[in-house]
């Protein structure tokens, strides 16, 4: 979980950060729409949804019915 947020994290420093200019930035905007409609990707992203929710549920459990939310 910890790979994935330093992952997106850097994604959107490099993407906020470059000094390529606009074309390189479009270029990365287009390659990043085109690759969140790729079923695949669709895919991971409700197994991390999954794992997520199950996590949650995991530790709502171990606090009790009575854990705010």
């Amino acid at each position: 979980m910890a790979k994935l947020s330093f992952l997106a994290g850097f994604g959107a420093g490099y993407v906020l950060g470059s000094r390529a200019g606009r074309e390189r930035y479009e270029q990365i905007r287009r390659a990043w729409e085109h690759a969140k409609d790729d079923p695949r990707m669709q895919g991971l992203a409700g197994m991390a949804q999954a794992r997520a929710d199950a996590a949650m549920a995991s530790i709502r459990a171990k606090m009790g019915n009575d854990a705010p939310r």
